[in-house]
């Protein structure tokens, strides 16, 4: 089996499984950080030519990451092309499932069984803080509806103040957001990199809490460990 990943989550849950198996991902798969295969440009500019030239027997990519054109220039070229749907916990743990089973897992592997099982354990949150969650500035981005990172979110306890809107990543101006009040301003390190220097100064006298994006918005090997970092990144920004 020859793999292609346009996914940089899917990378790593597929690598950690079935080393080997890869032979192509993005430029933005930084997990593991040993990755050792040919890089074949972004999630919304993969180079098609170069993925074929791989003769990959099969191309996983995601419904929100990957452009359709693309996929359907992949597809004509000759291999599979499986797209995945995560826009919840529990549905990122069938996507998984679904996904690993393609690439020839004989089974479900040990982290999955574990993430799953911490996920499943988490007590149910004593209160709920609201949020605004940026994931772009200029212009300034945020969650919207219907989003994995929402879900993970709302089952730490933590409400963003757009979820119900129309869009998913709607477009709102900087006064709007301030003007919201949320409790803490969740700031991820990707798909924007926001950092102590970059983001906070915007939202004078709000709670900012820098969190990590992997562990936001990745649903891989990172979900095990992803209540306890989000947890701990959030309570830092009360302290």
């Amino acid at each position: 089996m020859r793999v292609v990943s346009l996914v940089p989550s899917l990378t790593e849950a597929v690598a950690v499984t079935l080393p080997g198996v890869l032979v192509g991902a993005t430029d933005w798969c930084s997990h593991p950080v040993d990755l050792d295969v040919s890089r074949i440009g972004g999630t919304k500019n993969p180079d098609v030519e170069r993925i074929l030239g791989l003769a990959p027997d099969l191309v996983i990519a995601n419904e929100e990451e990957n452009r359709a054109p693309d996929l359907d220039a992949l597809r004509a070229g000759g291999p599979e092309v499986l797209v995945t749907e995560v826009r919840s916990v529990p549905q990122a743990f069938r996507e998984l499932e679904r996904v690993l089973a393609a690439c020839g897992a004989p089974g479900r592997p040990p982290w999955l069984d574990e993430a799953e099982a911490v996920w499943s354990g988490l007590p149910e949150p004593e209160g709920r803080t609201t949020a605004v969650v940026p994931i772009w500035r200029r212009p300034w981005m945020v969650l919207g509806r219907d989003t994995f990172a929402g879900d993970v979110l709302a089952r730490l306890g933590v409400h963003h103040l757009y979820a119900a809107h129309p869009d998913r990543y709607p477009r709102v101006p900087l006064d709007e957001l301030r003007a919201a009040a949320p409790d803490v301003v969740v700031l991820p390190d990707e798909p924007y990199k926001f950092t102590a220097d970059d983001g906070p100064e915007a939202f004078p006298g709000l709670s900012c809490a820098l969190v990590s994006g992997r562990h936001l918005t990745w649903y891989g090997p990172s979900l095990a460990e992803a209540p306890r970092v989000l947890a701990e990144a959030l309570r830092a920004a009360h302290r």
